[in-house]
């Protein structure tokens, strides 16, 4: 792997996903796209936050936020799940369990 340098001029590197994290957000994603449940995404790096919006139709506002914010790692978690109205739906250390209601929602009741 090659090494990463920061742009010239930048005050303070950016904060990003690393290839696991967007991996598994990605294959969220997919499945849910699947599932006919999500459209269109779009990907956010700031200098504090990385963010991955998920859209039910390209034109509406996300359904869901997916937020990772490293200078919470110590107090709350520095992943949060942001809900289509900006209420933190979930908040954790781990990216696992704050994507679980997502995942839940692709779960089907099978009879017998």
């Amino acid at each position: 792997m090659g090494t990463v340098h920061p742009f010239p001029g930048a005050s303070s590197p950016q904060i990003g996903f690393s290839r696991s994290e967007l991996g598994r957000i990605v294959d969220l994603y997919g499945r849910m796209v699947a599932a006919g449940l999500w459209k269109d995404y779009a990907i956010d790096f700031g200098r504090d936050y990385a963010a991955f919006w998920a859209f039910r139709r390209a034109a509406d506002r996300p359904e869901f936020k997916i937020e990772k914010r490293p200078a919470l790692h110590g107090r709350q978690g520095m992943w949060a799940l942001i809900g289509e109205h900006g209420a933190v739906l979930k908040r954790g250390h781990e990216l696992s369990p704050v994507l679980a209601p997502i995942e839940r929602r692709l779960l089907k009741l099978v009879g017998s």
